[in-house]
């Protein structure tokens, strides 16, 4: 008569750990990474097989490296899974985002400064509006980078006194500035001030309407 004890197989893969960006636009490309684990929790060789739960809003290109495209905004997330064998992730939600389609100036863009009036007044708001059109009409989409880039005229000595700020307290000098409202502001003076404002996928293609062009003239 024999006896044995039975436990757990420490070298089978028990979970895998996933890697993946917490959101993704319309157009964009997932990379997920994932790594199997075994009992012991250390990193396992093993080949990990991608899916999606949602294929209207992500289309797998490669179940095995698990490249993904978006396929559409959306206000639901759409979610994704890795599978070792038998053995699935927990399903992985990513919030699909709007593309944006069209980036316009949302206020004038020409202004003027009095110089006499008070040496270090703000020129008005520099307003720019970033929208996705869609069937029911264009929705406005907040929280994405906007690139202001400041040129001045006559230069370079005159741009020792010209700042873009972001709000009308915060005043350090900058040639550039990316922000992420709508808004961006110029400080005087020399002659006039060109401010262009651009926005970019996350494709890395310009948004059409990119970019826009401001300019500020100061006033003796």
């Amino acid at each position: 008569m024999a006896c044995g004890r039975l436990g757990p197989d420490l070298d089978q893969v028990v979970a895998i750990q996933v890697k993946v960006p917490d959101s993704l636009e319309e157009l964009d490309t997932l990379r997920p990474h994932g790594v199997a684990l075994d009992g012991r929790g250390d990193s396992v060789p093993a080949t990990i097989l991608w899916a999606t739960f949602d294929p209207a809003l992500l289309t797998v290109v490669n179940d095995t490296s698990g490249v993904m495209v978006a396929r559409a905004g959306s206000a639901t997330p759409a979610r994704i899974q890795a599978r070792v064998g038998d053995l699935p992730s927990n399903p992985i939600a990513i919030r699909m985002l709007a593309a944006a389609d069209t980036v316009f100036a949302a206020g004038p863009a020409r202004d003027s400064v009095s110089l006499a009036a008070k040496p270090d007044s703000l020129s008005d708001s520099l307003k720019v509006r970033l929208q996705d059109t869609t069937a029911t009409g264009p929705v406005d989409l907040s929280g994405r980078p906007i690139a202001f880039a400041l040129t001045v005229y006559p230069g370079p000595g005159g741009g020792a006194n010209v700042a873009l700020v972001t709000s009308d307290t915060a005043r350090a000098p900058v040639a550039s500035d990316t922000v992420t409202t709508a808004t961006g502001l110029a400080a005087p003076p020399p002659d006039s001030a060109v401010v262009t404002a651009a926005a970019r996928r996350a494709i890395g293609t310009a948004v059409p309407g990119s970019p826009i062009t401001f300019v500020v003239r100061f006033l003796p």
